[in-house]
């Protein structure tokens, strides 16, 4: 890859944009994870204001402790680039007395982890309106079009996609040309949203490596069948994936209307 190309392409791309839209900057959540640095870092890059914004709720202090690393060094590089933390901790204690009690503790720990990357994204709109900025979006390719591993209406909730079309091991290539924190480069991938040291491979089944393997396998036309041991289970878990989270992926279904049924 090209990095220097890809990394001054984007930055246009994203300038471009913020004008034609007549926006002032950019507000990208800081997650203390490598797709969050680089989205910020590029938008740094643009010379556009550009906000980055701490959003723990129940936060591992390690990932706090990146993201605050990455916002300093940004800040010293970069003199349109702020920042502002909001603890959504005691918000998201209060949504959950709010709301019914259910013991079905599955189901319960998968909303609550969806409703920690939807307050966030109500947060990022919220500061975005206030100075008419657009809210970056950090999904890589594999996790927005390949097994859909975002929160729809969460981090899936965005103005701009400016690193959807990179793999993730092309946003680590784009993290090192950026000089993003050693910390961050070598940090275990993680959303960060049940609370717990899981990492982004231990909710998938699967390493961004495996998974970048068997998109490109499923782009050429291959089956199950043809791969065995681990190859075969990294398959399927990938297919899985891509197949349930399709409702992500692709514009929500509008009910059309027969246009004789709308003739008196």
């Amino acid at each position: 890859m090209q990095t220097e190309k890809v990394v001054n392409h984007i930055v246009n791309w994203l300038k471009e944009y913020a004008t034609n839209a007549n926006m002032d900057g950019f507000v990208v959540g800081i997650s203390g994870g490598i797709d969050s640095a680089v989205t910020s870092a590029l938008c740094a890059k643009t010379g556009l204001r550009t906000l980055c914004l701490e959003m723990p709720i129940h936060q591992a202090q390690s990932q706090v402790t990146r993201g605050q690393k990455h916002i300093a060094a940004l800040k010293t590089h970069y003199a349109n680039v702020s920042d502002v933390k909001v603890d959504l901790t005691s918000v998201f204690e209060q949504f959950k007395t709010e709301v019914p009690q259910t013991n079905d503790i599955t189901f319960l720990d998968l909303a609550l982890a969806n409703t920690r990357a939807r307050l966030r994204m109500s947060t990022l709109y919220y500061f975005a309106g206030l100075h008419r900025y657009l809210v970056a979006g950090t999904g890589n390719k594999v996790e927005d079009f390949g097994v859909g591993f975002y929160t729809k209406y969460g981090d899936g909730g965005v103005d701009l996609s400016p690193i959807a079309d990179l793999l993730k091991s092309e946003v680590y290539e784009l993290g090192r040309f950026l000089e993003v924190p050693t910390s961050i480069l070598e940090a275990a991938p993680t959303d960060g949203l049940f609370g717990d040291s899981r990492t982004d491979e231990d909710q998938i089944g699967a390493s961004y490596d495996e998974l970048e393997w068997a998109m490109k396998m499923k782009e050429n036309g291959k089956k199950p069948t043809d791969f065995e041991g681990r190859k075969q289970e990294v398959f399927n878990i990938y297919l899985r994936l891509n197949t349930a989270n399709q409702h992500k992926m692709n514009p929500i279904p509008v009910c059309n209307i027969p246009n004789s049924y709308k003739v008196l």
